[in-house]
């Protein structure tokens, strides 16, 4: 009698235990629902937008990215090597990996590499930022004209591209801090139809990856989380650098985040930071609710992936024309769109100015 008394008290005990315990804590993968991203200073915000650079961007980036490069031409070898050799050469250390496979496409087998950035592979939690790198096919017979997809979407490729040089040192001391938040850069291959837009001919590269992180376990030695369940948040960038954009909002599940886009751009605004920008907000519009948008996040969406999706609406002017070319772009809103996307990330993951706190100290 005495025996059973106390593995009846244990069992209360351990009962308690277990609820003290599960109010306390909030399972890792479900921490992105609550995730509260840090307001820098203005001091701090100062210090993130004067390293962005945009000549350096437009020189070392965007014009090796201004060539032909549908899957498996040169042009996209040469793409993917400038992609990897340059977050390689970074001083915070990216675990650069491919995830390469044949898919057929209506013109047969077609080669596709998408190409993942991971900052620390270690955290359980990745904020993901994403582009395609691909341009559109178009056959020979086009009198030889070349499309070269500068909004469409060599531009968002080489704003992810000066946000990992720009910050270089900010996100080395993220990864060394150890923290459970980190960055993860995903460029992918095969976003275009290469005939017509289907369901099977179009977005080759993320189907592909989100079905392969959909069946990856993580961490590694988890039973019942996926990579998927790893992103926190899944900001795809495509179609920028023609004039005015505007971005709307496509899921309310992330309206905070795109209103937090929208602050971003007022308080920059407030201290002088963005460049022709009469108004406090001309380019995040949260109370905009535009259509579901195809694009290299329905695989993942349909994942239960939370997406902001920021895609000019309307689309650029040039879009799939042959003059979606590096004379049609426009430096000003790309200069602007960098230093908020830049701030966005660095509180999105809760780090503050290095140069701006060595000041204060």
């Amino acid at each position: 009698m005495v025996e059973r008394r106390w593995t009846t008290s244990l069992l209360a005990l351990i009962g308690i235990l277990a609820t003290l315990t599960s109010c306390d804590t909030v399972p890792w993968q479900e921490e992105k629902l609550k995730h509260e991203a840090t307001t820098l200073s203005s001091s701090e915000l100062s210090s993130v937008v004067s390293r962005t650079d945009l000549d350096r961007m437009w020189q070392k980036d965007l014009k090796p990215m201004l060539v032909v490069r549908y899957p498996g031409s040169s042009g996209s070898q040469h793409v993917q090597q400038h992609i990897k050799s340059t977050l390689n050469s970074m001083i915070a250390g990216w675990q650069v990996t491919e995830d390469a496979f044949y898919a057929h496409t209506p013109y047969g087998q077609f080669p596709f590499t998408n190409i993942i950035a991971t900052l620390n592979p270690a955290a359980k939690r990745q904020l993901v930022v994403a582009c395609h790198f691909d341009s559109k096919y178009y056959p020979p017979q086009w009198d030889g004209r070349e499309f070269l997809g500068a909004t469409d979407s060599a531009v968002p490729c080489s704003m992810i591209l000066e946000l990992a040089r720009a910050q270089d040192d900010e996100l080395k001391t993220l990864k060394d801090s150890g923290s459970d938040l980190s960055l993860q850069l995903f460029f992918f291959d095969g976003e275009e139809a290469l005939y017509q837009w289907t369901s099977e001919d179009s977005l080759y590269g993320s189907r592909h990856l989100a079905h392969k992180m959909a069946t990856t376990a993580h961490p590694p030695e988890a039973f019942n989380t996926s990579q998927l369940d790893g992103i926190d948040l899944f900001v795809l960038l495509d179609l920028i650098g023609g004039p005015n954009p505007r971005f709307g909002n496509q899921f309310s599940s992330t309206t905070r985040w795109l209103s937090r886009l929208q602050n971003i751009e007022r308080r920059l605004h407030a201290l002088g930071h963005l460049e022709n920008h009469p108004n406090e907000v001309q380019y995040f519009w949260p109370g905009l609710h535009v259509g579901l948008i195809q694009d290299d996040h329905i695989p993942f969406l349909n994942q239960g992936v939370r997406i902001l999706h920021l895609i000019s609406t309307p689309f650029p002017a040039v879009w799939h024309t042959f003059d979606d070319n590096e004379e049609n772009l426009d430096r000003i809103p790309i200069n602007n769109l960098n230093k908020i996307l830049q701030v966005f990330v660095l509180e999105y993951l809760n780090k503050k100015s290095l140069n701006a706190m060595a000041e204060g100290s």
